[in-house]
């Protein structure tokens, strides 16, 4: 497994490390500031030397929103998204998710309010997502210029309308 950071991380980079270690794994970690990627080296360029050099897996957090769909169409074996951006923080919704199922138990029918703050909310999208997945009934609120980019969830979870509208969920 080979870890690639673009951005500074502690909690997420190390968890995936422990993680990785206590399977068993053996680990390679990358900090992109102290890789080729300073003298121009590519996202693909880069993604292509690691699967070179034998890598099954990487776990990987970006500045771009995007980035880790990018790297999967170039590697071969299994990319993590450990960040991306204003898009999503997968790894945090799901210790979040955890959380709240070893305290509430099963969040299935369990009513839920979000309220929106200041972009970018990349744990707060990765949590609707994940939060709605396991079926539990949540509201989103906040000014639009938040909730943009939430009309796709509300029309496929609750049967239409837009988010931040009066009924919508």
């Amino acid at each position: 497994m080979t870890i690639l950071f673009y951005e500074a991380s502690t909690r997420t980079r190390v968890s995936f490390e422990v993680a990785a270690k206590n399977l068993s794994a053996d680990v390679v970690n990358i900090a992109a500031s102290s890789s080729s990627v300073t003298k121009g080296e590519s996202l693909v360029d880069t993604i292509r030397t690691i699967e070179a050099l034998g890598a099954d897996m990487i776990v990987m957090r970006h500045g771009t929103s995007g980035a880790p769909y990018l790297a999967a169409e170039v590697f071969s074996g299994s990319i993590l998204n450990g960040g991306d951006g204003w898009h999503a923080h997968p790894s945090q919704a799901l210790l979040d998710l955890y959380t709240m199922r070893a305290h509430l138990g099963d969040v299935r029918g369990q009513e839920g309010r979000h309220p929106g703050r200041r972009p970018p909310f990349p744990v707060a999208r990765s949590n609707v997502w994940s939060l709605t997945a396991a079926g539990a009934d949540l509201w989103i609120c906040g000014p639009t210029t938040i909730l943009r980019g939430f009309d796709a969830w509300a029309g496929r979870w609750s049967g239409g309308g837009a988010p931040g509208h009066a009924g919508s969920r």
